[in-house]
């Protein structure tokens, strides 16, 4: 079992606009050494062409719409999922038909330097969603502490990566 999971790189943003997000998370990321210094311009460059947004009211009514950004495996120099809890609702677009906005209030940002992994982490990344207790998952959705979002994610995420 591959730890996806780690708290120095679980975030809470009060940034206001996926520009900044993804720039505030990328500074600490390439500061660990994680991500490439071309990891930034190729991650807004991909979210504009194929958009990330996910609509989670067919799951269950109570929950916020998330994003799932993500971008090529030579920007990266690990495999790890990065959660990253929004004060602020941002816009962006739905993966399902682009022209739709969703207002996000978290992200699973994918970190993957194994590129044939990618769709799997996506559909891990759903799974989780489709599998916790919905008012578990929505308490989730709401809390505010690093630590707190760290520690649920590490209890309910239960995924097998072939390494």
């Amino acid at each position: 079992m591959k730890k996806l999971f780690f708290r120095e790189t679980t975030y809470v943003s009060n940034q206001d606009t996926q520009e900044k997000v993804f720039e505030e998370v990328y500074l600490d990321l390439l500061n660990k050494q994680l991500v490439t210094e071309d990891f930034l311009g190729n991650l807004l460059e991909r979210e504009r062409n194929y958009p990330t947004g996910l609509d989670l009211s067919p799951v269950s009514e109570g929950l916020p719409d998330i994003a799932i950004p993500h971008t090529e495996s030579e920007y990266v120099k690990t495999t790890r999922i990065i959660p990253i809890k929004l004060n602020k609702e941002i816009t962006f677009h739905n993966m399902i038909s682009p022209s739709e906005q969703l207002s996000a209030r978290f992200l699973f940002m994918i970190l993957n330097e194994n590129g044939e992994a990618q769709a799997g982490m996506l559909a891990d990344i759903m799974d989780f969603i489709n599998s916790v207790d919905k008012a578990e998952l929505c308490a989730f959705f709401k809390l505010e502490e690093t630590e707190a979002i760290y520690q649920f994610l590490e209890e309910h995420f239960n995924m097998e990566i072939s390494a």
